[in-house]
Order: structure tokens, then sequence, then C-alpha cells
């Protein structure tokens, strides 16, 4: 078949751009042809793919995405495929990834209620409306289940539509045999000693991950523990302004904020903790990454993911509603408790060897290429 996948935007180290991937070469390792559209490619493209960029602009975000709608419309009508599949909402699909959370809801509980008299309101909420209404027939790939019934109090979607899928976690993530050396060289490289303590923080859109909230904590550290502690946070977004916070909170000689990267998984094996203070997260891929790499997390429970960590005994989660002398207290007492930490090691480890957690793009190419009735 001819599969055609779309997304806003592509870029190497986004959770859904990696997620797309996976797929798409999962549906190609099956023998289909994949035709990818998108307002913008970052890195290499994968031998046999078709990427169309489309060249649309606007002045809004929500005007471009409904003229990319339209011209896809258009180009697919010359250019027929059998299945359309979508990591972003929008009109026409066969099949959505359902990477965000329910727009109607945050819209209705987040914001003020003259946002829904917005055009940009109108437009989000008519493109999700196009997926989870009971009249589309698009078949919806969940990677959350806390998201499903909140689709389903706003929109009556049929439950016979949704896919619950498996994490998709690389298996490059997991601890190899020679952990312990790509450790040790890496700690030599970022100049930190056995008394050294690092925190990461790993993810786009350091706003939304709760990157403030990791400074904050950061800087709440006693005196001795800090000056001993760094955090380095890696992430495709803009980073001045949790620079300047860092300064602001006398932490800036302790704080590296780094573009994406291909190299996570040495990062994962240097560092003490993973900390992911998140204000809201679908899923959080990372925090299964942290824990199929022995490296203990702390997180919010907002987090779809979040339950894993308890499940494998891996980390400690905060619960909601959240408060940053929680976090700041939680913080202290996972960098000095080195036994609880080698303990949480050692159950991630252990869960890594046995979850399911590895499968969704196979999963998700099953639902994809099944027969439509």
């Amino acid at each position: 078949m001819r599969l055609a996948f779309c997304l806003y935007k592509y870029f190497p180290h986004g959770g859904l751009q990696r997620d797309f991937l996976r797929i798409a070469l999962a549906c190609q390792r099956r023998g289909h042809a994949i035709r990818v559209y998108t307002l913008e490619w970052r890195g290499e493209i994968p031998a046999g793919f078709e990427v169309q960029v489309v060249p649309v602009r606007a002045l809004t975000n929500a005007r471009r995405y409904a003229k990319f709608t339209d011209w896809l419309r258009r180009d697919m009508a010359q250019r027929p495929v059998e299945r359309v599949i979508g990591f972003n909402k929008m009109p026409g699909l066969d099949v959505y990834f359902a990477a965000d959370p329910c727009y109607e809801d945050k819209a209705r509980t987040l914001r003020n209620p003259l946002y829904r008299l917005s055009g940009r309101y109108r437009h989000f909420a008519a493109y999700e409306r196009a997926v989870f209404a009971p009249a589309s027939r698009t078949e919806i790939l969940m990677i959350s289940s806390l998201q499903q019934p909140l689709f389903v109090r706003h929109y009556g979607t049929p439950a016979e539509r949704f896919h619950l899928l498996p994490p998709g976690i690389a298996r490059d993530r997991r601890a190899p045999a020679n952990a312990a050396a790509i450790r040790a060289a890496f700690r030599a490289e970022f100049a930190l000693t056995d008394d050294d303590r690092l925190l990461v923080q790993i993810g786009s859109g350091f706003k939304t991950k709760g990157l403030d909230r990791s400074l904050a904590a950061l800087a709440a550290l006693p005196d001795a523990l800090r000056r001993r502690t760094r955090l380095i946070a890696i992430g495709a977004d803009e980073p001045s302004a949790f620079r300047r916070m860092a300064a602001a909170l006398g932490v800036g000689e302790r704080v590296d904020i780094l573009q994406g990267r291909d190299d996570i998984p040495r990062f994962l094996l240097g560092a003490d903790l993973l900390i992911h203070p998140a204000y809201n997260e679908n899923t959080g891929t990372v925090l299964l990454e942290a824990v199929v790499a022995g490296l203990p997390v702390l997180t919010t429970a907002v987090c779809g993911y979040a339950h894993y960590i308890e499940d494998a005994g891996a980390g400690v989660v905060l619960p909601e509603p959240f408060a940053q002398p929680a976090l700041n207290a939680a913080l202290e007492r996972m960098l000095r408790d080195d036994a609880a930490r080698r303990q949480w090691q050692a159950n991630g480890l252990a869960f890594a060897g046995h979850a399911d957690i590895y499968d969704n793009a196979e999963t998700a190419a099953d639902v994809i290429l099944a027969e439509r009735k």
C-alpha cells in the first residue's frame, strides 16, 4: 500500500517524531511505500521515504495548519494513497497517533471561558472533533490510558476505535554490558568526581517539562550538596529565559542547557538522577528510557508514564497538586541516599528485562495496515 504520514514538524530528537519514524519504518519493512507530508523536515531522510515539505505560509499557526491540510487534500486527490496517518490532529485521517492530550478538556479546565471565543480555539477544537467525533471513522492509537476517558467525555468516541499501544522504548536505551565503562568515561569527560551528583532533564519544551521547577529545587539544596550537584538540561528549545533564571537563583555555574543530541544514552548512564517535574505530559517516554538504563527518576504524577516508575520501584513520583517544597525535599533526599539510588537502579534494570514496553511500532503498524470495514 501507499501510506501518507502527516506531521507538522520533523526533527530528530522529538518524542513524537521518534515515534513517527519507528512506526513508518515498521510499515516500510512490511513492504509498503512511505510518503511524508510536513511543514518542516530537519535531519536525514530515511532511504525509500518520499518527503513532501508543504509550501504554505501564514501569520498564525492555526491558519498555516489549515492551509497545510487543504494542500494535502488537493495533492492526494491527484496522487492517491491507501492510508492517511496523522501525528497531529487534522481532518481526513484514517489513523491518528494520539501524542497530544485532549485539547477540549484543557480549554475548559485551564483557560478563561473567553478563550473559547478565539479563532485559535475554533481551529484546534474543530480539528480535534474531526478525529474524535462519533461520526468520524479515524482509528486512534493511544499511548496514554489517562487521556481516553477525557476524549470519551467530550466527544462520545466509540470505545472500539481506541487502540492502546505499549510504550515504544528503543532497546538501545537499555544499559549495555559495558555500562560502567561508559559511565566512567562520561563522568571523566564532564569532570565529575565520585562525590559529584549529576541531574539530567531531557525533553523539548522546557516550560512544559518544568525546567523552572528543577532550577528552583537545585537552588534550594543545602549549600554543601548544591556545590557538588550539576544539572544538564537537553532539548530543542530556547534556553535564554532559563539561563537567566538560573543566574538569578545563584546556580548559573551549576547548570548547562544543551540542544537536542544523538548521544542521550551516555547521559542516562552517566547521571545520578533524572528530574522531570512536568506541568503536563501525555506520556513521558524519557521516564522509561531512564528506568531501563538504570537511572533513578524523580517526576510528577501528571505524567502518563509516571505509574511505570512506581510499578518498577525505580524512583519517586510526586502527587498532584504539585508543591515546590515537596520537590525540593525529594530531590535532597534522593541525592543524599546512595543506598536508595542503588536499589532504584537495580529495580529499573530488572524491570527492563521483563516489561512489555518496547513494541509499540509493530502494534501500531498492525492497526494501520488492518483491513477496513
